[in-house]
């Protein structure tokens, strides 16, 4: 290093992947046994997420109404996507947590190869439109797909395309809750919602806009003749 050259700042794209291993395998194997488990284990992750929203609350609103009316309505708003994570059946919820997947990641891969006009820049300046249509796009095409596995035999009908809609539309939902933890990060003037889970913040980052798309699932699911 030459003199007078700041040291490059160390990556924590080890730390990231290593951490994101260590949650895969806890919640993969938590839904694995099922049962009292597979509740349990949404129980203590809805409980560190309703802990680090009220923490968020505190500091973007202080003492008041606004607080008491804020953590309520965290407590209902994570309280009904733990009551739906836990009790939809396996299949359902693998398709929720594939959408949210892929709502992230296409509109990742999306949003850095088209670019283009941001969403909210003051909220979440690296959102582009063009990642949320990439997003919902992959979204939808993989709701058609579990519908098509689930269907049994591959045949294309009018019901594929309304699986399609669906997935692109719990894409906007998770965008939707992404959004909204990004602007209550701002007003508390925080980066994460914690330090719980190295280089990848809290709970309440990792599954905001998990929470929209699961309360959204269950009546999906239960009107589902």
């Amino acid at each position: 290093m030459a003199d007078g050259e700041a040291p490059a700042k160390k990556s924590d794209l080890g730390v990231r992947a290593a951490s994101a291993v260590v949650m895969l395998a806890i919640a993969g194997g938590a839904l694995w046994f099922g049962g009292w488990l597979w509740t349990l284990f949404v129980a203590i992750v809805a409980a560190a997420c309703f802990f680090e929203f009220a923490r968020l609350v505190r500091k973007a609103f202080g003492t008041g109404t606004a607080q008491t009316l804020g953590v309520l309505a965290g407590a209902g708003y994570i309280g009904l996507a733990g009551f739906s994570l836990a009790n939809l059946p396996i299949a359902v919820l693998l398709g929720v947590i594939a959408i949210v997947i892929a709502t992230d990641t296409g509109a990742y891969f999306s949003g850095r190869a088209i670019g283009g006009p941001k969403i909210a820049p003051r909220i979440s300046p690296s959102k582009t439109w063009a990642g949320l249509i990439g997003g919902a796009t992959l979204a939808g095409a993989v709701s058609a797909g579990f519908f098509i596995y689930n269907s049994g035999d591959g045949t294309i009908r009018p019901m594929l395309i309304i699986a399609f809609v669906i997935g692109a539309v719990l894409a906007v939902l998770a965008q939707c809750g992404d959004f909204f933890e990004s602007w209550l990060k701002r007003r508390a003037g925080v980066k994460d919602s914690a330090n719980l889970i190295p280089g990848h913040g809290g709970v309440f980052d990792r599954i905001d806009g998990m929470l929209p798309v699961a309360i959204a699932a269950f009546p999906l699911w239960a009107m589902h003749p």
